[in-house]
């Protein structure tokens, strides 16, 4: 049986860091449920993208996950499948693909770990920065896929980071705890991928699972300490 977009990002997710135990596409959910959950998260939910959504939700020691992908984004993915290809077409459609899924894995893998306080802003800014790695990491792979030579060029590395961190407009949330969250987020996530491109592929493994380790707060003074005195 083929696999899927989904389980195959999951399955490489998994390989690098831990297994969740779950299918999570067992947690995808109707653009119904959807709504409702919107509803329920509060007013600051209502500036987020409704292309795509991960609800996370504790219930005693329950994590209950819901990922929303909207018909469009995967009418996107199914015409311009980037198994097939990446490029200006369906790169987006892939970034906000990519960061649902990593949103909901390193919630449930957090949760495993005994992290309970999934409604602290420390918990999603460590979502939020988590995904933002992972996904630049995944958009290298997908491109070196169909490189002859399996290398990453210098102007692959700008193109992704242009889609992936320079078309962000964190300044357009009117929440200021929203703006203020992907602003940081993306600046470090930004620093902290340059610095990984400066690493050969054991020493990146090596590096992103120790960083995966960590909280927030430990997570951003690495990024500092590692990129001090460095442009983004």
């Amino acid at each position: 049986m083929n696999e899927t977009l989904f389980s195959q990002i999951q399955r490489l997710f998994e390989r690098t860091y831990a297994q969740v135990g779950v299918n999570l596409e067992d947690c995808l959910i109707d653009r119904t449920r959807c709504a409702q959950l919107s509803m329920l998260a509060g007013k600051s939910a209502r500036e987020l993208s409704e292309l795509a959504r991960t609800f996370l939700r504790r219930a005693g020691d329950q994590l209950y996950v819901g990922i929303y992908y909207s018909r469009w984004l995967i009418e996107q993915l199914e015409q311009h499948d980037p198994r097939s290809g990446l490029g200006d077409r369906n790169i987006r459609s892939l970034i906000m693909f990519v960061e649902e899924l990593n949103h909901a894995l390193h919630a449930a893998l957090q949760f495993k770990r005994g992290v309970r306080e999934i409604a602290a802003e420390d918990f999603a800014r460590n979502l939020e920065l988590q995904a933002q790695v992972d996904t630049y990491l995944v958009l290298l792979l997908f491109v070196a896929f169909f490189r002859k030579t399996q290398r990453v060029s210098a102007t692959d590395r700008r193109w992704l980071r242009f889609h992936l961190f320079a078309r962000q407009c964190p300044e357009a949330f009117r929440d200021a705890n929203l703006r203020g969250r992907y602003l940081e987020t993306s600046e470090l996530a930004a620093r902290y991928t340059s610095f990984l491109d400066t690493l050969n592929a054991v020493r990146r493994l090596d590096e992103i699972r120790r960083f995966h380790s960590l909280d927030y707060g430990a997570k951003r003074e690495r990024i500092l300490a590692l990129t001090a005195g460095q442009a983004n």
